[in-house]
């Protein structure tokens, strides 16, 4: 699996912060042997995201990108429209869940507007922003990841048992 991550931060694009989260995808992604092919951080500005997405879908044609940041309520946090102007089809189950299983730890959970959806043959999800919502969303969508990889890639049937 080629993976791609893009952190969505002014100030981290700025060099004004260090990107947490971004670097927590990476090394949770590496341990599970997960080959991480390009590594981003751009600002919160819509046309660069999808620029990005597009240029990592189409030309980069890696399997995965995963988002971290952009994703809440403030007017500069444009990451869901971004992925949604890309998207071809929407995949909301990673989305769903990130929420659910953050609910049971915070009720800002209901606050996310992450998105997940395919481009091509690449599954696109945003993360939220920080490292400690990155790692329980990460955890909670890994399991699924590889059989959805599969199925984009044409390796796997639509469903995951049959009778």
């Amino acid at each position: 699996m080629r993976i791609a991550i893009l952190t969505i931060s002014d100030k981290g694009a700025r060099g004004e912060r260090v990107d947490e989260s971004g670097k927590l995808v990476q090394e949770m992604m590496n341990k599970i042997g997960v080959e991480v092919v390009s590594y981003q951080v751009v600002p919160d500005e819509k046309s660069v995201i999808a620029k990005d997405l597009r240029l990592l879908a189409d030309r980069e044609r890696v399997d995965l990108i995963l988002t971290t940041g952009g994703t809440g309520l403030s007017p500069r946090d444009v990451t869901p429209e971004a992925t949604m102007s890309v998207i071809d089809k929407e995949v909301p189950g990673f989305a769903e869940a990130m929420r659910q299983k953050s609910l049971q730890v915070t009720p800002h959970a209901m606050l996310s507007r992450a998105v997940s959806g395919v481009r091509g043959r690449t599954l696109i999800i945003n993360l939220p922003g920080s490292p400690k919502a990155v790692k329980e969303c990460l955890e909670v969508i890994l399991p699924a990841l590889p059989h959805g990889i599969e199925i984009l890639r044409g390796q796997a049937g639509e469903c995951a048992s049959k009778p």
